[in-house]
């Protein structure tokens, strides 16, 4: 019998059963960031039209800007433009139809007040909704010591399951830098880009017994877009992660929940690959903010007038119904539920969504 979930954000153990759906349909969803209303409808609008559950992600960044790039603290602002987008998706998701995972994104040690906030305010949210505001938060001490970067992970598990939360670790270095977190470690030689298998037994061994968690294993993964030859991914490394676990542990095929980070520009054929191996979750930002900004420079060369006056200065006549910013926005948003249709079918989840009716 096939699994089905309320549609609307999914936490606790319906978010591990879809993580579970996921591996044994063969399937990823894209985690895509977003920074504002309008992104965070895109993607909901994406993902009903696809019939496909998905996980929507904030970074520190997005967050502050959610809040007004004016709020008065940078803190205070990170924390309540998370908690203002997230309740943004608890009350319109369940309208769309689907399951939508709600996650924030890298949190080095100098964001962990940050999280620090923000469970306090899931702890607020579930006493008063039975479930908590985020499904996971991630911690990234990736430029850190294995020992660590998993004790402290583990100390932030202890807090977050009995939350029925779900936390998202970092092994190995994802090149590039996104919103302040990240390294400068680009090349396709850089031996920090590769997480040993041996890593992720280690971490297993220290998180398992505390909760639920998944591994964003690094296997040549970079942040951004760049020319050809200066990523190489090597998806065989998170076979060989999942190969060691079945061994030493006796665990199922596929066990450990898998994260692709830096998922934009990859080949179909590499990802692919690493689904084949147990990732459910593929990162995508850089492509989709390039997604939602081009066509708005393209409405503008189409519309030069109405950005440089109000009138015409050809016809005389207003053009209001050009500049309104609903009008460009909305093929902003167009723009990235193009890039979305495409994404969803590379990862295999178009018309798999678990949630019923």
């Amino acid at each position: 019998m096939s699994v089905k979930l309320r549609p609307g954000v999914v936490t606790g153990k319906d978010y591990e059963k879809l993580v579970k759906a996921c591996k044994a349909g063969n399937y990823a969803l894209p985690a895509v960031n977003v920074t504002s209303s309008s992104t965070v409808n895109a993607v909901l609008e994406a993902a009903a039209r696809n019939k496909s559950d998905v996980i929507i992600q904030v970074s520190n960044g997005g967050a502050a800007f959610y809040a007004g790039a004016a709020y008065p603290n940078s803190l205070q602002g990170k924390i309540l433009g998370a908690v203002s987008l997230a309740q943004h998706v608890h009350l319109l998701a369940e309208g769309y139809g689907v399951c939508v995972v709600l996650h924030t994104d890298h949190a080095n040690r100098g964001l962990l007040p940050w999280i620090d906030g923000l469970l306090a305010e899931g702890a607020k949210f579930r006493e008063k909704n039975g479930k908590p505001l985020y499904t996971s938060h991630m911690i990234d001490l990736s430029e850190e010591t294995l020992e660590d970067n998993v004790g402290t992970c583990a100390d932030y598990l202890k807090k977050m399951s009995p939350l029925d939360m779900s936390l998202e670790i970092e092994l190995g270095v994802t090149g590039g830098e996104e919103d302040g977190v990240g390294s400068e470690h680009t090349g396709a030689d850089n031996p920090k880009l590769y997480t040993q298998p041996e890593d992720v037994a280690y971490a297993y061994e220290q998180l398992n017994p505390l909760g639920d968690f998944s591994v964003a294993a690094s296997f040549g993964n970079v942040h951004g877009v760049y020319k050809p030859g200066n990523v190489k991914l090597r998806p065989v490394i998170l076979k060989d992660s999942q190969a060691l676990m079945s061994e030493r542990y006796g665990l199922e095929e596929k066990s450990l929940d898998l994260v692709f980070h830096g998922g934009s520009g990859s080949s179909d054929t590499d990802i692919k690959e690493a689904v084949s191996y147990g990732v459910f979750k593929m990162n995508v930002d850089t492509d989709l903010q390039y997604a939602y900004s081009e066509p708005v420079g393209a409405y503008v060369n189409a519309n030069q007038n109405a950005f440089i006056a109000q009138i015409d200065p050809e016809t005389g006549k207003p053009l209001k119904s050009k500049y309104d910013p609903r009008k460009w926005v909305r093929e902003a948003e167009k723009g990235v539920g193009t890039k979305l249709d495409g994404i969803f079918a590379v990862l295999g989840s178009v018309g798999k969504t678990l949630a019923e009716g």
